[in-house]
């Protein structure tokens, strides 16, 4: 008797989303243990809910498939526009410098991923094509960069390498979700960059009431909404026109420059704006959350299963690389103070597959202590764009090395 497919619509999915979400919740503040180190509600509950879509499908029970992808990119697109609208020309003068070191930085851990996945690669005797299916094509890259480079390997003769890197990438991502925000929690009190002031009140406003908040208004979160539909918009706009002219751009980084194009609009104008800038920044925070708990509720984690002991050893050495690079280089070249910290938790997500776990943990970790505006700047412009450029001809250039190794020409 065959696997039974049970289809669940858009709706659906959005609603066990919000349900997943509701119950990670829930889990946090039954167990602070996961407030404590930052464990994101979308993560937790959506994790949860992935591995009982495993258990279903490994006892043949039934196969869960969901209708998502465009409610996905719409909430992940009007996140980035919700970002870009969070930077004020002062943050962009501030950020300029560090985006130039975070995107030297994110260049050279992605080339450390490959030399290392073809280091232990040769270790645990696995072929360098396989273990590159390990480095930063599904690491760095995530699923996206799985599905686009695994064909070449398989080309090239490596007949599972589509398998391995959709499974690393899946692995990354849990890996991303789990470790961000404790690295975060242990970077922060390790170094002592709690604000006393400020410390703890993102738990305060989190369970709903700061008296020192900037109180929402009903229109002003209808405007809030409103301008990021205009913002995504202006950002379909910007990436039709760059590709006319033969230039292809990420549609979310399009639409996180619509957002900016907003903010200067409205800083342009005078006046005092704060309101409906923390309005939008709530909108992005519900759109983030919905992504994130849909992305991971359709996890197909029984993927991983196909793993055999020399693959694992290959991406725990890749979890273990990334969380030393963010620790060691990351926080410390980037300044070593509490932006910094926010920042090395955003490098551990995208380092690990996805820009949204950057997004989701390093919103964890603000909501313990306070918001880092730069952080929520500068890690999407590298993590949504510049890093993609750079590991694309990193991953050509080691993939070439892979070959050679083979004595492929």
């Amino acid at each position: 008797m065959g696997r039974v497919i049970l289809k669940i619509s858009m709706f659906q999915t959005l609603a066990l989303a919000v349900i997943a979400i509701y119950f990670g919740e829930f889990l946090r503040k039954k167990f602070p243990i996961l407030k404590k180190y930052c464990l994101p509600a979308s993560v937790v509950g959506g994790t949860i809910f992935a591995i009982i879509s495993t258990i279903l499908y490994s006892y043949n029970i039934f196969e869960l498939q969901f209708d998502f992808a465009v409610a996905n990119k719409l909430f992940y697109n009007i996140f980035f526009a919700a970002s870009g609208a969070a930077a004020s020309m002062a943050l962009l003068k501030k950020g300029g410098k560090l985006v130039v070191i975070f995107a030297i930085l994110a260049a050279v851990a992605a080339a450390g991923q490959n030399a290392l996945a073809l280091l232990v690669g040769k270790f645990v005797g696995v072929s360098p094509l396989i273990a590159m299916m390990t480095g930063s094509i599904p690491m760095t890259g995530g699923h996206g960069n799985a599905a686009a480079f695994a064909p070449i390997a398989v080309e090239a003769g490596a007949t599972a390498a589509m398998e391995v890197a959709i499974a690393s990438a899946t692995f990354g991502l849990i890996s991303g979700c789990i470790i961000g925000g404790p690295l975060g929690n242990f970077i922060i009190k390790r170094h002592k960059l709690e604000d006393p002031a400020l410390d703890g009140k993102g738990e305060i406003e989190e369970e709903g009431g700061d008296s020192s908040a900037i109180l929402m208004t009903k229109s002003s979160v209808i405007n809030a909404m409103f301008l990021m539909c205009v913002a995504i918009g202006i950002g379909e706009i910007i990436n039709l026109t760059l590709k006319k002219y033969g230039i292809n751009f990420p549609i979310h980084v399009s639409c996180m420059f619509g957002g900016i194009l907003i903010r200067l609009f409205y800083d342009a104008k005078g006046g005092n704006h704060d309101v409906l800038y923390e309005a939008i920044d709530t909108v992005g925070e519900y759109s983030l959350g919905l992504f994130v708990s849909m992305s991971i509720i359709t996890m197909k984690l029984w993927q991983l299963a196909d793993l055999g002991p020399a693959l694992v050893v290959l991406l725990v050495a890749q979890v273990i690389f990334i969380i030393l690079f963010c620790y060691l280089l990351t926080f410390n070249l980037l300044g070593r103070n509490y932006d910094a910290a926010v920042m090395a938790v955003g490098h551990t997500g995208f380092g690990l597959g996805a820009v949204p776990v950057s997004m989701t943990t390093m919103q964890a970790v603000s909501r313990k202590y306070r918001y880092s505006k730069l952080a929520f700047f500068v890690v999407p412009v590298i993590g949504g764009f510049i890093s993609n450029i750079s590991n694309a001809m990193i991953i050509t250039y080691f993939l070439n090395l892979a070959k050679s190794m083979m004595g492929i020409g």
